[in-house]
């Protein structure tokens, strides 16, 4: 938290400034001032102010017109000491969301990328979402299915409900007694066992017991193998890129964004909360890819089971911040209710 030294009407004329100028676009003059507190203050007392605050480096004149605009430090000290909790969600926006999460699938890669591409379209911004990581996150069901004559894919069901796929190519087509004893063997050996107690001689013995002929079935166990690999890890996805390209301050940053957004550990990292509170970072305050002009909003969810994800906004410095701190919060708790199963027992309760 920045310690300045500010009394009550600096800290007005600093929210006045933050909303006029995430309203309008342009720098934030006396006079417009004066208009949004509807004269009760004088433009010779405001421009005093606005000084002083631009003297406290909270303030910044882009132009020699005596327009201001929120510094970085500005927004720090208005998200830290202003913002509070946002403006109330309303009844409207509220049921417009419930519905959207109403017509959502519930497997979770798809309800990360169908909410992320709710929030993008609402906030006009692009949206970050990641799926629940776990420590204990496992297979709870294999399934072999032949896809293509020389290939078979295999189903895994996580323990908390979402759905993978992998195929194997084979060397001959599996009959569906084979495929039958393949899903057997697969649910009998790996399901429900952590893929570090799983190890790659493993995989060929069960492979060499299953076989009865000369078809070879190690691509298919060395496939649930991955699939038991990839069942702990956070996905990430990205929504609404392109609303980005109608900000003027993207274009500044285009290159760090683009490299942040070809990195999906780096943005899973940095979207992931560190604590309950939404947390918001400016510019240069995001690790290892800094970028003036733009910052990230983040709230952790919870999916029950101690998983947890994350979703995110990414928009200009000069982004809404109460209009979008409780529709961010208000996503992230849906996310939480429907990823833990919640939301749909509530909705069979209802019908």
């Amino acid at each position: 938290m920045l310690d300045v030294a500010m009394d009550d009407r600096k800290q007005r004329v600093l929210r006045a400034i933050v909303t006029l100028y995430a309203t309008e676009g342009e720098p934030v003059g006396s006079g417009l001032l004066a208009r949004y507190f509807q004269s009760a203050v004088s433009s010779a007392t405001l421009r005093n102010e606005m000084a002083a605050l631009t003297k406290l480096g909270l303030l910044e004149q882009p132009h020699t017109s005596a327009g201001r605009i929120p510094s970085t430090k500005g927004y720090r000290y208005y998200i830290d000491n202003l913002m509070g909790d946002g403006a109330a969600l309303a009844k409207r926006e509220k049921a417009e969301i419930d519905e959207a999460f109403s017509e959502m699938d519930f497997d979770p890669e798809r309800l990360a990328q169908s909410a992320a591409r709710a929030l993008a379209e609402l906030s006009g911004c692009a949206v970050v979402a990641t799926t629940p990581q776990s420590d204990d996150a496992c297979i709870a069901h294999y399934e072999v299915v032949q896809v293509g004559q020389y290939t078979a894919a295999v189903l895994a069901v996580t323990n908390s409900g979402g759905v993978h796929t992998r195929t194997a190519k084979l060397d001959a087509p599996l009959t569906p007694q084979e495929t039958r004893l393949l899903t057997q063997a697969l649910n009998s050996a790996l399901a429900f066992h952590s893929f570090a107690d799983i190890t790659k001689e493993m995989l060929q013995r069960q492979a060499k017991d299953v076989s009865a002929g000369e078809n070879d079935y190690y691509p298919i166990f060395l496939a649930a193998y991955k699939l038991s690999c990839e069942s702990g890890k956070s996905k990430v996805f990205f929504k609404g890129q392109q609303n980005l390209l109608g900000y003027r301050e993207t274009d500044e940053s285009i290159h760090m964004l683009l490299e942040f957004f070809g990195n999906p550990e780096a943005v899973s990292e940095t979207i992931s909360a560190k604590s309950e509170r939404t947390t918001v970072l400016l510019g240069d305050e995001i690790p290892r890819y800094p970028m003036p002009g733009l910052c990230i909003m983040t709230k952790q969810y919870h999916a029950g089971g101690g998983r947890t994800g994350a979703i995110g906004i990414v928009g200009p410095t000069r982004m809404p911040y109460r209009e979008f701190l409780p529709k961010l919060e208000y996503f992230a708790a849906l996310l939480g209710q429907c990823m833990s199963g919640g939301r749909q027992q509530e909705e069979k309760r209802e019908k």
